[in-house]
């Protein structure tokens, strides 16, 4: 049986960038959303500061996350303009090799990454 996995990233806004990001997301989403139909949930959340902003990724299974990271690093380099990794969280089993690339972009850029691998119960629409 493959299970879901949910993916968090956490992220600062760079000084000022918040409009900037905003901009570039009403373009990037859309796209996201034609190029990645296996993606389940990708959605976006801003604290009250406007200086924080977490995104939720959600899989039905390692493929699909697998099928998602294809391209990220350019798309992170673009968002990167605007934002500052604070740390990633992976729920359930990624591939090992998307793992490993997680494991050295939270080394590179010096945040957690938090893994819960095993998926207990739940469902997923």
């Amino acid at each position: 049986m493959s299970e879901p996995i949910v993916f968090i990233s956490h992220f600062g806004l760079k000084d000022g960038a918040l409009e900037g990001f905003r901009e570039m997301q009403r373009e990037a989403v859309p796209q996201l959303e034609a190029d990645k139909p296996r993606t389940l949930a990708f959605l976006y959340y801003l604290d009250e500061a406007g200086s924080e902003i977490s995104i939720v990724h959600l899989f039905a299974d390692a493929d699909s996350m697998d099928a998602h990271f294809e391209g990220a690093a350019e798309r992170a380099g673009r968002a990167y303009e605007y934002l500052v990794p604070r740390g990633w969280e992976i729920y359930g089993r990624p591939s090992p090799t998307a793992l490993e690339t997680m494991r050295r972009s939270a080394a590179t850029a010096a945040v957690p990454l938090t893994l819960r691998p095993t998926y207990e119960a739940g469902f997923l629409r």
